[in-house]
C-alpha cells in the first residue's frame, strides 16, 4: 500500500512523503487494515526496525486531523522519550488551520505541569503519566489516543508494574481512549492483546533480513546451516568477529557483560581499526576526540574513551555521562565510529543499528540471584534486534560467541521462543506503592473495589483471584499499621501522610523510614552526614554501590570526624560507597577524585545526584507534615549542595542562573561571596573574571535585579 492511498487528508500524506515515507511495510499495512485509523485499539508485536514508528505517526495524524482529543506517547526511558519528542516535533510544521503543539515531560513527579494541558501531543515516561493520574489532572479526560512503547517491558521487575497500572487506569477511563501498544515479538501477545481489549497485529517481518549464528573455534555456524571462517587473532573472538564485519563495509556492536569488558574489547579492536582509516576520517575523529576532552573532566575513563575514538572505536555504558553517550551514538550513526563495545543497556535504549551484533557472553550478573545467570531468550532477541541498518544494509547478523556448546546455543536462543510476559505487579514493593495510590486517589474505596480494580490488571488475568486477594490484604495491613491509610467502616482513606507519600512518588517503605528517622533528629543544627546517610540508605536510592575492602577505612574516618552530624549511631557496615560519593560531591570533589578513589564515574554520579535531589525534596515535604520546621532550612541548603555539588558557602551564589559549581567557586576565590558582592562589582570587572566573559556578566546583572 502506498502512503498516498491512506485515508488521511492530502496535506498529511504529503507530509509523510516529505519525511521519507512512500510505501507501507507489511506490519504497517496490517495495522491500517486492523482499524488503526478507525479508532480501534491495537497491539503490534513485531521485531525492532519493522516500522512501528510510522504506525504511531499514522494514529497521531488521524487523531489530530479529526480533533479527537489529546495524544499521549508513553516511553519507558527518558532517552527514548527525548528521541520520540524530536521526531514528533516535525508535526508542528503541518498546516491544519491551527498550531499543533508537542511537549515532553519526564521529571518532577509531584508537579502537575499545568502547561501540559495546552498541548496536542504529549511525550511522557510511564512514571510521569502515573504521577499525573495521581494528581488528578483534568485534561486526562481529553485523552483520545494512548501509544505505549516497549510494552513487552510489562514483564520487567522494575518498570513493568507502573506501565501495567497506567495502562489499566487509562483503558478504564470513561471516554475509552484508543490504545496503540507497540512491542517486541512476544510469545503470549494474544494474552496481552486480550487484556488490552485490542486487535492483535503480529509479524516476524523485518525490512532487513536477520541471520543468527554461533561462533565456535574460528567458525560461525548460521541458523540455516551455512558456515564461514573468521580470521582469528590474539584479540579474541568478539573483536575478530567485529573486525570481520568492518572489512565488508559494515559497522559492529559488541555486547559485553560488564563495563570493564566493554572498555577492554574496544581497546583490543582499536589498533587494527585505527590503522585502516583514511586520513580525512582520522582528522574528523580527532575533532570528536577533542570535543569529548573539552566537554569533560579528564578522568581515566574519559581519556581512554577519547583515545579510542581517535581510532574509530568507542565503548558505551552507564558510567559515561549523557553528553558522552550522545556523542558516541551520533558519530556511530554518521559512520565515523565503526565499532562500539557496549553493555546491554544500549539494546533497550535509543535506535542504534549495526550490520553485525556480537553477543560476547550470554551470562549476566544478577544481584538478586547473587551470581551469573544466562540471559533470557527475550533479552537475546532484543540484542539481535540491533542488527541490520535499513538505509545501508541488505542483511543483518547476530552472532553469539560460544564455548564448545554450539548446538545448545542454537537450540535455546536462535530457535528458542521468547519467554511469555508475566506480570510483576504482585511483588511487595509494587503492591504497596500502587494500592496506596489507588486509595489516595479514590477516597472511601471499599476492599472489594480495590480487588476489582486489580482484577482488571494483567496480573488479574494471569494470577488466581485468591492470590491477589491475599496479597492485597497483607498490603492493606501494612499500610494501616504504618498510618498511611485508615479503614472507616468498610471504606479506606489515605491519611495526610499516605497522600503525601503517594504524591511524592516514593515507596511507602522509604516514607515510613524517613518519618521514623525524623523523630530521632535532635534540635541542634548540622545533620549533613546524617541526612546523606538517610537518603542513600533508603529503599528508593540508586545506584547503590557497596563498599569495597579498601573503602572501610575511609568511611570509618568519615563517621569519626563527623559523628556530631549523625542522626543515630551507625557503623561502617551500615554505609555504602554511594554515601562516600555523595559526601565527596557536596564538598566539591572533582570527577577525577570520584573516579580514582571511589570508582564512581560521572554517569553514575549524575544519576545519584538526580535521585538524591528528589529524595531530599521528599524528606523536606514529610518534615513539613511532621511539623519539623526547625530542620527545613537545613534541608533546603543540603538540596542546593546536592544539586550543584558545592560547599555551603556557595549556596547563595548559585541562585543566579548560569552560575554553577565551577563559576561560583571562581567568583568566591575572587572575593565575590554573596549576591551583595555581585551587585557591587561592575559588569566590566565581572566580565574579566575567568569563565565569566561579557555575555554571562550581563546576564548575571539582569538576573540580580529580579532576585533582589
Amino acid at each position: 500500500m502506498k502512503v498516498s492511498q491512506i485515508d488521511l487528508p492530502k496535506q498529511l500524506t504529503e507530509f509523510l512523503s516529505s519525511i521519507g515515507y512512500e510505501t507501507l511495510y507489511p506490519t504497517q499495512e496490517s495495522s491500517v487494515k486492523a482499524g488503526l485509523l478507525e479508532g480501534k485499539s491495537i497491539l503490534v508485536s513485531a521485531p525492532t526496525a519493522s516500522g512501528k514508528t510510522l504506525i504511531a505517526l499514522l494514529a497521531i495524524l488521524d487523531h489530530i486531523s479529526k480533533k479527537k482529543g489529546k495524544v499521549v506517547y508513553l516511553s519507558p526511558l527518558k532517552a527514548l522519550a527525548s528521541e520520540k519528542f524530536s521526531e514528533f516535533r516535525k508535526l508542528e510544521s503541518i498546516d491544519l488551520d491551527r498550531k499543533i503543539r508537542v511537549e515532553i515531560s519526564t521529571g518532577d513527579f509531584d508537579l502537575t505541569d499545568k502547561n501540559l494541558e495546552k498541548n496536542d501531543i504529549l511525550v511522557l515516561t510511564n512514571e510521569k503519566m502515573d504521577s499525573i493520574i495521581r494528581h488528578g489532572a483534568e485534561w486526562i479526560n481529553d485523552i483520545s489516543l494512548v501509544i505505549a512503547d516497549e510494552v513487552h517491558l510489562l514483564g520487567d521487575q522494575d518498570r513493568g508494574p507502573t506501565l501495567e497500572i497506567v495502562l489499566t487506569k487509562l483503558k478504564l477511563l470513561e471516554q475509552k481512549p484508543q490504545i496503540l501498544a507497540l512491542s517486541a515479538t512476544v510469545t503470549n501477545a494474544d494474552e496481552i492483546s486480550s487484556w488490552l481489549d485490542s486487535e492483535l497485529v503480529e509479524s516476524d517481518w523485518r525490512p532487513v533480513p536477520l541471520w543468527e549464528g554461533v561462533y565456535d573455534q574460528g567458525v560461525v555456524t548460521m541458523q540455516n546451516g551455512k558456515k564461514f571462517e573468521i580470521e582469528t587473532s590474539m584479540r579474541g573472538p568478539p573483536v575478530d568477529l567485529g573486525i570481520d564485519s568492518l572489512k565488508n563495509g559494515g559497522q559492529a556492536i559488541l555486547f559485553a557483560e560488564t563495563r570493564a569488558r566493554s572498555a577492554s574489547l574496544a581497546a583490543k579492536a582499536s589498533d587494527i581499526i585505527g590503522k585502516s582509516l583514511p586520513e580525512d576520517e582520522k582528522k574528523e575523529l580527532d575533532k570528536i576526540s577533542q570535543k569529548i576532552l573539552d566537554d569533560n573532566e579528564h578522568t581515566d575513563l574519559i581519556k581512554n574513551l577519547a583515545t579510542l575514538v581517535k581510532k574509530g572505536v568507542a565503548f558505551h555504558h552507564a558510567g559515561l555521562n549523557q553528553n558522552c553517550r550522545e556523542t558516541i551514538e551520533s558519530e556511530f550513526r554518521s559512520g565515523k565510529i565503526k565499532l562500539i563495545a557496549s553493555t546491554p543497556t544500549l539494546a533497550a535504549g535509543v535506535n542504534l543499528p549495526a550490520r553485525r551484533v556480537i553477543i560476547s557472553n550470554i551470562n549476566r550478573y544478577d544481584a538478586k540471584f547473587g551470581g551469573n545467570k544466562p540471559i533470557s531468550v527475550l533479552e537475546y532477541k532484543q540484542l539481535c534486534g540491533r542488527a541490520g541498518r535499513p538505509q545501508y544494509d541488505s542483511y543483518g547478523e547476530a552472532i553469539i560467541v560460544g564455548n564448545s556448546n554450539r548446538t545448545e546455543l542454537i537450540d535455546y536462543y536462535i530457535n528458542g521462543i521468547p519467554e511469555p510476559i508475566k506480570s510483576k505487579l504482585t511483588d511487595d514493593k509494587a503492591l504497596r506503592t500502587h494500592v496506596l495510590s489507588l486509595i489516595s486517589t479514590n477516597p472511601g474505596i471499599k476492599k472489594n473495589e480495590i480487588i476489582e480494580f486489580f482484577s482488571e490488571t494483567l496480573s488479574g488475568s494471569q494470577d488466581r483471584r485468591s492470590t491477589i486477594k491475599f496479597k492485597i490484604q497483607i498490603t492493606l495491613d501494612y499500610l494501616e499499621l504504618e498510618n498511611l491509610i485508615k479503614e472507616k467502616g468498610e471504606r479506606f482513606v489515605a491519611t495526610e501522610f499516605g497522600k503525601k507519600t503517594s504524591m511524592l512518588y516514593i515507596d511507602p517503605l522509604t516514607a515510613v523510614y524517613f518519618k521514623k528517622s525524623l523523630q530521632k533528629i535532635s534540635k541542634r543544627k548540622n545533620h549533613t552526614l546524617g541526612f546523606l546517610h538517610l537518603i542513600t540508605n533508603s529503599e528508593d536510592f540508586f545506584p547503590k554501590f557497596s563498599l569495597r575492602n579498601k573503602d572501610y577505612e575511609m568511611v570509618g574516618t568519615l563517621l569519626e570526624n563527623n559523628a556530631s552530624e549523625l542522626i543515630e549511631n551507625i557503623s561502617e557496615y551500615d554505609c555504602s560507597r554511594s554515601l562516600l560519593a555523595m559526601h565527596a560531591w557536596i564538598n566539591e570533589s572533582s570527577e577525577i577524585f570520584l573516579s580514582d578513589n571511589l570508582g564512581i564515574e560521572s554517569g553514575d554520579m549524575h544519576r545519584m545526584v538526580e535521585n538524591a535531589d528528589w529524595l531530599v525534596h521528599s524528606l523536606y515535604e514529610i518534615a513539613k507534615l511532621e511539623t519539623r520546621d526547625d530542620i527545613l532550612d537545613e534541608l533546603n541548603v543540603i538540596r542546593q549542595r546536592i544539586s550543584y555539588g558545592i560547599k555551603e558557602e556557595l549556596v547563595e551564589l548559585v541562585k543566579i542562573r548560569g552560575i554553577g559549581r565551577i563559576r561560583s567557586r571562581i567568583l568566591y576565590k575572587n572575593g565575590i561571596q554573596n549576591l551583595h558582592d555581585l551587585s557591587e562589582i561592575s559588569v566590566k570587572k565581572l566580565a574579566n573574571i575567568d569563565k565569566i566573559g561579557p555575555t554571562i556578566a550581563e546576564n548575571i546583572k539582569i538576573q540580580l535585579q529580579k532576585v533582589r
